[in-house]
This record gives structure tokens, sequence and C-alpha cells, in this order.
């Protein structure tokens, strides 16, 4: 696919998307929704790619959905906003939640209402100090359409979810960081090295054990204990025959730094 309204680039085993409509704060439209939904395919598939990451160009992460580049919210009629839905936000979401790389968001700039789903769909997030988010479809006398509802309270918790969904007020970066919401605040000029820094970590991580880790992190969100110790013992039966297991172990005795080749 020909990528116009994002940036998809991968070199030493980090693919980034990177939102490229920065006249219209990388608002979503159809045609974003697909290529995105394209590159997080083509990382999934390609086993050189071992983290993928999603920023925005100019000075905004995301602004949600693009209505005006669509059609004006008034001329909509209900089976049209939820078939929108369904096809751009919904879609990522499932997409994403079947992507078992580590997906970091590099939030630029402000995400608001859809853009602040889009950030809350990654595993991580590394903020700039210029950061600011808002769940702001009460604004327009809407609840989130993105899956904020699902996201936000098993990030920050169900009482602060709550005011920030029924208030849609905007929070900067040092509030987010102070929540829960983003792991690192750094100043703007760092972000795209300190993202760098810990995808390249990651990358040269043992991917099958990161792979696992991150299917037993999202799987035992809904398990009993019982059910969750299952889980992780089938995981390690797995991981334990691979040469990334002897490996490991291998390089502590040697005391250097292991060489994980992801199998």
């Amino acid at each position: 696919m020909e990528f116009k309204d994002i940036i998809y680039t991968k070199e030493e085993g980090i693919a980034t998307i990177t939102l490229n409509r920065p006249q219209a704060l990388n608002a979503l439209t159809q045609r974003m929704q697909q290529e995105w939904l394209a590159a997080i395919e083509d990382a999934k598939r390609d086993e050189g790619v071992r983290v993928l990451v999603v920023t925005g160009a100019g000075r905004a992460f995301c602004a949600g959905r693009d209505m005006r580049h669509e059609m004006a919210p008034e001329s909509l009629m209900l089976s049209q906003i939820m078939e929108h839905t369904g096809e751009n936000i919904h879609g990522l979401a499932l997409k994403l939640a079947n992507l078992d790389k580590p997906y970091i968001g590099s939030i630029n700039g402000p995400a608001v209402g859809g853009g602040m789903d889009f950030a809350s769909m990654c595993d991580i997030r590394i903020a700039s100090e210029r950061a600011k988010f808002g769940m702001a479809y009460v604004r327009m006398g809407l609840p989130p359409a993105g899956g904020g509802c699902y996201y936000l309270p098993r990030i920050v918790g169900i009482a602060k979810a709550c005011e920030l969904i029924w208030t849609g007020r905007i929070i900067d970066a040092a509030e987010a960081i102070r929540i829960g919401y983003v792991s690192k605040v750094v100043p703007h000029d760092e972000l795209e090295a300190a993202t760098k820094e810990l995808a390249t970590q990651l990358a040269k991580g043992p991917s099958l054990a990161i792979k696992l880790a991150k299917r037993l992190i999202y799987r035992c969100l809904d398990l009993d204990l019982a059910r969750a110790l299952e889980e992780h013992r089938m995981a390690l039966l797995i991981a334990q025959g691979t040469e990334d297991a002897k490996e490991g172990p291998r390089a502590f005795i040697e005391k250097r730094e292991p060489i994980f080749k992801g199998r």
C-alpha cells in the first residue's frame, strides 16, 4: 500500500507509524485508518519487526476523527456514525488487540477525544512535556466512541476515569504521569531519543518471552487466579524450550550481555 496520511518506517527491529496530517492535527480520516491498519498488519507479520511505535507529525499527536474531512456531523445519520466509528476507531482497537509485539505511544502533543483513545490503546506511553490529554466527547454530548470506557479505567482506575470521561477536562503531561496514564515525560526535544532508547531495549530482548508476557498481561485482566496461573504455566513451558531461554542464563554465568535471537 502507498502511504500518504501516515509515514511508515522500519529500522533495527523497530517499526514506526507517524500520523502525517499535521495541518489537521493528525485527525483520523478513512484513508489514514486504512493505512494505519495496513502498517500494523505489516509489523505483525514481519519477523524482523520486534517493536511498533506510533507518534504524530507536527504539534499534535491526534485530534480524533476528522468529521469535517468526511461529512459534517449534522449531516450524518445514526447508521453512518455507527458505521464510521466501527470501521475506524474500533477497527484499530481490534487489530491492536491481536498484536503480540510491544506497541509504544510516543505522544508528541495533544491527544484529544479519539486521539486519547488511540493513545490509550498503546501498551506504554512516553510523553513530551507539551502533550495534553482529554476525553472531549462529553463536550459534544457523546460518550466515548473509541473504547475509552474500556481502556481508561484499566490504566488510571475507575474513579479517575469517571472524572476525566464525565468532565472532558484536559490534563497536561505532568498530571498524566502523576495519575499513571503515561510512563515517562521528557523535554519535547528529547522525546524521539527517549522513545528510541526504550524501543531499542525491547527490540534487543527475547522477543518470544516478551510476546508471551504481553499475552499474559492482557488475558489475566479477565481471569481468576487459578486460570491465570495455568496460563503462566503454559507460557513458561513454551519459553523454556527456546534458544533465548538458554542464552539468558549462559550470558549471566559468563558475565556478559545476552544476545537474544528471538527463537
